[in-house]
C-alpha cells in the first residue's frame, strides 16, 4: 500500500470513529464541508423533486422561441446565503413569485432526507425570504450549550433547541409560564437551570415548594422568600399582592405625564422608571401547583380559594410591576377547581416534558397547537429532559436542558448569595440559614442481633 492510501484509510477510519463517538467533533471537522457540497450539488434537483420550483415566465419562453433556444427549466428559490454553524447549516432562500413559505415548511421532511441531514426546520424572516436551519446530528442527545450566549437582563438561556439554537426564557417578552411533566421527566433539572441562570442577575427569587422544600430549600441562599406549606404560601402570596400594589403607586407617582415631558419618557411599568427608582423584579417559582389547589376540608377550601385568587391577580397584573410567575406541576387542568383555567389563560409560555397521558399534553398545548400536543405525547421515557416549548402564537420547538445537578445549582446560588435582595414586604418569609453540628438522626434503628 502506498503512503497516500494509508493516509486515506486512516482519515476515513477517524471520520467514522468521530461520527460514532463524537458527532459534534465529526461535524466540525468533516461533516460541515461534505454537507455544504452535497446541498449545493443537489440543490436544483432536490427542489424540483420536492415541488419547490416555478415554471419559466412567459417572457423567458418567448425569448427562447425567438432565439431558437431550448425551453428554460423550472426555477428553484434563489440561495441568498449558506452559512455553516456548530451544529448544522443555515440556508436563506428568496422565494420566486407564486411560492409560499408554507410550501417550504411542508417539504421540510423531504428536504431532510434529500440532503441527508438529521433535521430541517423553516421559518419566514420577512415577505419572500425563508430560512432553513439544518442540523447535521442529534443535538439533543448530548446537550452542549455554546460558549457564547446572548446575555440580556431577565433573559435566561435554559435549553437547546432541536435546530441547534439556544432556547431563552425571556421574562420581558413572556412574563408568565407553565411547565408540566411527569415524575422523572426532567422537570426539576429544567427548574435548576432556570434558577442558576437567574442567580447572577439583579432579581429577587421567591419560591413555593409544598414538598416540604426538598427541591428549592437547598438553593435558599439566593431566595428572598420561601414557603414549604400551603398556609405559608397563602400569606406569602398576599404579601406579594401588597408589594404589587405598592409598586403601582410608585409608577403612578413617577409617570411624568405633564405636557413638558416627551411621550417616550412616560412610565407605564418598572422598566420605564429611572434606575435609582426602579424596584427589583421578582420571579415566583411554584414547584407543585396541585398542592396549592387540593383541599380536604372547608378551611382548606377557603385557603385554596385565597391562594388561587392571589395567583390569578399576580398573573393578570404583575407584569408591569415586575412580578413574573413560573408555575410547575404534573397536571394542570379544570379538575383542580375553579380559577385554574383562568390562571392558565394568563400563562403565555408553555413547556411540557414527558407526560403520562394525552389529557396532560392538552392542558399545556390544547389551546395553542395540536401539533405540539402530538409532539409532547411522543417523548420517550428514556430521554429525560426532552420537552416541547411553545407560546400563545402557536409556534413550538423541541428543547432539552443541559443536565445540572443539585450540587451545581447550589454552588451557583451560594456564589451569588450577595445579590439576594432583602424586600421589606417579604422579610417574614426569608429562609433561615442555620447550621447544625448535631449528627443526623437515623430514620430507623437496626434491630439488635440475637444470639
Amino acid at each position: 500500500m502506498t503512503a497516500s492510501t494509508v493516509v486515506l484509510v486512516l482519515v476515513v477510519a477517524a471520520a467514522g470513529l468521530l461520527r460514532w463517538r463524537r458527532p459534534a467533533w465529526y461535524w466540525l471537522t468533516f461533516g460541515v464541508t461534505l454537507a455544504s457540497v452535497r446541498v449545493l450539488v443537489r440543490y436544483a434537483s432536490v427542489m424540483d423533486a420536492c415541488g419547490l420550483t416555478v415554471p419559466p415566465s412567459r417572457w423567458r419562453l418567448a425569448l427562447a422561441r425567438i432565439t431558437n433556444r431550448p425551453v428554460p427549466e423550472p426555477r428553484p428559490p434563489r440561495i441568498l446565503r449558506l452559512r455553516p454553524t456548530r451544529t448544522g447549516l443555515v440556508l436563506r432562500l428568496k422565494l420566486r413569485p407564486g411560492q409560499d413559505a408554507f410550501d417550504v415548511a411542508a417539504a421540510s421532511d423531504r428536504l431532510r432526507h434529500s440532503f441527508s441531514m438529521y433535521g430541517v426546520t423553516s421559518r419566514e424572516l420577512r415577505s419572500g425570504v425563508v430560512e432553513l436551519r439544518m442540523t447535521g446530528y442529534d443535538v439533543l442527545k448530548r446537550v452542549q450549550m455554546p460558549a457564547k450566549l446572548d446575555a440580556c437582563p431577565m433573559r435566561v438561556p435554559v435549553a437547546l433547541r432541536e435546530d441547534g439554537s439556544v432556547h431563552y426564557r425571556d421574562y420581558r417578552a413572556i412574563p408568565h409560564a407553565l411547565t408540566l411533566g411527569a415524575t422523572e421527566s426532567g422537570k426539576s433539572v429544567y427548574q435548576r437551570n432556570l434558577v442558576a441562570g437567574l442567580a447572577p442577575m439583579d432579581v429577587a427569587l421567591v419560591g413555593i415548594d409544598c414538598k416540604q422544600g426538598v427541591e428549592l430549600f437547598p438553593l435558599a441562599r439566593r431566595f428572598s422568600a420561601l414557603a414549604d406549606n400551603p398556609d405559608t404560601a397563602a400569606d406569602l402570596l398576599d404579601a406579594l399582592v401588597s408589594r404589587m400594589e405598592g409598586v403601582y403607586q410608585l409608577i403612578r407617582a413617577e409617570q411624568r405625564i405633564t405636557a413638558a415631558v416627551p411621550d417616550a419618557e412616560i412610565a407605564a411599568d418598572i422598566w420605564d422608571l429611572p434606575d435609582h427608582l426602579r424596584p427589583v423584579p421578582v420571579v415566583i417559582l411554584v414547584d407543585e401547583v396541585a398542592e396549592l389547589a387540593l383541599f380536604a376540608s372547608k378551611d382548606e377550601e377557603k385557603r385554596r380559594d385565597r391562594i388561587i385568587t392571589a395567583l390569578v391577580r399576580l398573573a393578570q397584573l404583575g407584569r408591569a410591576a415586575g412580578i413574573y410567575l413560573e408555575i410547575c406541576g404534573q397536571r394542570f387542568g379544570s379538575e383542580l377547581g375553579k380559577g385554574i383555567t383562568m390562571l392558565r389563560a394568563q400563562l403565555t409560555g408553555r413547556t411540557a416534558h414527558r407526560v403520562n397521558d394525552e389529557t396532560s399534553a392538552n392542558m399545556a398545548f390544547g389551546d395553542i397547537s395540536p401539533d405540539a400536543v402530538l409532539a409532547a405525547i411522543q417523548i420517550p421515557a428514556e430521554l429525560r429532559g426532552l420537552a416541547v416549548a411553545g407560546d400563545s402564537t402557536g409556534g413550538w420547538h423541541r428543547i432539552r436542558a443541559p443536565h445540572t445537578s443539585l450540587r451545581q445549582a447550589v454552588n451557583t446560588c451560594n456564589r451569588h448569595a450577595d445579590r439576594t435582595p432583602a424586600l421589606p414586604e417579604l422579610a417574614p418569609f426569608r429562609p433561615e440559614l442555620t447550621s447544625s453540628t448535631e449528627a443526623p438522626v437515623p430514620l430507623a434503628k437496626t434491630a439488635p442481633a440475637t444470639a
